[in-house]
């Protein structure tokens, strides 16, 4: 049965996922922090959802930027939902784009939709079904941006890793039209090599943003990978995640299939889950 606590300082709730937490954020009057089973999934401002605190969300919120003129409607799919924070920014900063949310956790849909309402105004339809069967069900070249963000108990499924996977991204893309993905790893990174591998044998354009720490595999963090068929923002990309609380580095074309080191793209056969984070990351 689940478990529901409310008092000053948070709203616990056991869902499909584990035992999520909002916490409030002791700056910000209307802001929340979601966790699920202690891994941070969002961070949301129900004041200025186009305030972003995570630093890949930050990356992620340049990405959508970028991928047209300010302000112009877009179609988005997000996979994976947690507390619909790029979902609210897409809303915020492009009014009347229209957005698909896939998150398969039922639970945390109604918690969030119940204690983080969306805007009555936005244009986003949430399904509570698996990634790629929600994937599965968008028409062929709908969107204009696929952000994936999947995390199931701090590891993206491997079902979510592959080239089988991608192609139907790939599908559902429009002409020109672009891929992100929010990739965890630390050293010897090689589920992040290989993901660069397997996307860069189906985008013609890639570039990966993060830490520069995470990327000489010092430690274990997020890494943001953006893919397209037509070139990439990659000056301007750059400038503004230099310009971030937490600066991060900018790798594109060649540099960043250098950076893969002969890995080996992923199948549906040969896929495995992101590495489990380390003990202690997330204090």
């Amino acid at each position: 049965m689940a478990r529901r606590k409310r008092d000053a300082e948070a709203v616990v709730e056991e869902v499909d996922g584990g035992l999520a937490e909002l916490l409030p954020d002791p700056d910000r009057p209307r802001a929340w922090t979601l966790l699920v089973d202690g891994a941070p999934q969002s961070h949301v401002d129900l004041d200025d959802p186009a305030y972003l605190d995570f630093a890949y969300q930050r990356r992620l919120g340049h990405v959508v930027d970028l991928i047209a003129p300010a302000g112009k409607p877009v179609r988005a799919v997000h996979l994976g939902g947690g507390a619909f924070t790029l979902a609210r920014y897409v809303a915020a900063t492009r009014p009347r784009s229209t957005q698909q949310v896939v998150e398969r956790d039922a639970a945390l849909v109604q918690l969030v939709r119940r204690e983080l309402p969306l805007d009555p105004q936005a244009r986003v339809r949430v399904r509570s079904v698996d990634a790629r069967e929600g994937l599965a069900r968008i028409p062929d070249g709908w969107a204009d941006l696929v952000i994936a963000d999947v995390f199931s108990a701090a590891r993206t499924p491997a079902h979510l890793t592959s080239a089988e996977f991608l192609t139907d991204v790939r599908r559902v893309l429009a002409p020109g039209g672009h891929y992100a993905a929010n990739l965890a790893d630390g050293p010897p990174l090689a589920h992040l090599r290989r993901q660069i591998a397997t996307a860069a044998g189906l985008f013609a354009e890639l570039a990966l943003a993060a830490d520069p720490a995470v990327l000489r595999g010092k430690r274990f963090g997020n890494a943001v990978l953006l893919a397209s068929d037509r070139p990439l923002p990659v000056a301007e990309l750059t400038r503004r995640i230099a310009g971030d609380p937490h600066p991060g580095r900018v790798e594109h074309g060649g540099a960043v299939v250098a950076f893969a080191g002969g890995a080996v793209a992923v199948t549906d056969a040969t896929a495995s889950a992101s590495p489990a984070p380390p003990p202690g990351v997330f204090r």
